[in-house]
């Protein structure tokens, strides 16, 4: 089990740079390109930030573990909102001044629900998966517009303006852009070999490795980067992360195994999992939005959320115990021998 720890370790350090280069490379490209910042932020800069999610998403469902991608998938999102957001106010509460960021906010929900209903019959077929990529396509495009219609005055086109790296020659973006999916594809590898192996060692579902361990490990470059926006005064982003990130999960994350491994799962995800995605979802759409003035995310909220999310995990941790019984518990017994050997 050493080596499995190892793996996930070192998986999900690689996974974390890689997705920083491949982000740097990529958006440089288009800065090169003449792409205006918002539009680079809203669409590049998303999807990179979800780039472990989907190749981590698309090794697992290649290596036969579709309970592990849809459990990223869903984790991800309920890590993204609970946890980045959580602790994201705690630190600096969130003002949202952005119009781009309030007219996403619904966007999110119509997404939601959507994908709750392509999983309502218990499967994720193909045709879901082609569904959910059409989906993608169609978003892109609305965000595109919104974020083109609102730019003359939106302040999130300044924050964006601020993150985005200066120009750089074309040749070394290519290269950090093609190092960066490199380490995305070799990382994602290394950590869903740990992760299935850990899974089966302590006798616990893929679906719940996928959403703990998995989920918050891919979770960790949105969790830095909204920290590091909202302590610099940019809310818009912090918060846009999260918006964006949630999208991706559910429509380019979760077609994965649909397309790559389709068939039934676990009925857990409609009676436990999608239904505290949809209540986060109404949750920060509730805070976020401003029906009265500007969007606040508050301390006593973010303390709300991340309450959420730590019982949430203890409920994933009681029950699999209850579940497995006895073997569980030696396993669990014998991981933390080995981490204590670490």
């Amino acid at each position: 089990m050493l080596l499995d720890i190892a793996a996930i370790v070192a998986g999900f350090a690689l996974l974390v740079w890689g997705a920083d280069r491949f982000v740097t490379g990529a958006a440089a490209i288009a800065r090169n390109l003449g792409v205006s910042p918002i539009l680079i932020g809203l669409t590049i800069v998303g999807f990179g930030t979800s780039a472990p999610e989907i190749l981590v998403s698309s090794m697992a469902s290649l290596q036969g573990t579709p309970g592990l991608a849809i459990g990223n998938a869903i984790g991800s999102n309920i890590a993204n909102i609970a946890l980045i957001l959580g602790v994201t106010a705690l630190i600096a509460p969130l003002t949202v001044r952005s119009e781009t960021l309030r007219r996403e906010y619904p966007i999110l929900l119509i997404v939601t629900f959507l994908t709750l209903a392509l999983m309502l019959d218990g499967e994720l077929s193909v045709f879901d998966g082609v569904a959910l990529l059409a989906s993608l396509v169609a978003l892109l495009y609305a965000v595109v517009r919104i974020g083109l219609r609102s730019r003359a005055q939106d302040p999130l086109e300044v924050e964006f303006e601020a993150e985005i790296p200066e120009a750089m020659s074309m040749g070394r973006a290519i290269f950090l852009f093609i190092l960066g999916l490199a380490l995305l594809l070799i990382s994602s590898r290394m950590l869903v070999w740990g992760a299935v192996n850990i899974a089966t060692a302590l006798g616990v579902s893929e679906l719940v490795i996928g959403l703990t361990i998995v989920a918050l490990g891919t979770s960790l470059p949105e969790l830095a980067a909204s920290i590091a926006s909202a302590l610099k005064g940019e809310h818009d982003i912090a918060i846009g992360n999260v918006l964006g990130s949630n999208m991706y999960n559910l429509l380019a994350v979760l077609a994965m195994p649909g397309l790559i491994a389709p068939g039934v799962f676990s009925p857990e995800v409609l009676t436990r999992d999608m239904p505290l995605v949809i209540g986060l979802t109404l949750m920060l759409f509730v805070m976020g939005y401003g029906f009265k003035g500007v969007g606040r995310i508050n301390r006593v909220e973010g303390l709300i959320l991340a309450l959420i999310f730590v019982g949430y995990q203890g409920w994933l941790f009681y029950n699999s115990i209850d579940t497995q019984g006895e073997p569980v518990a030696q396993a669990q017994v014998l991981f933390l021998e080995a981490v204590r050997a670490c």
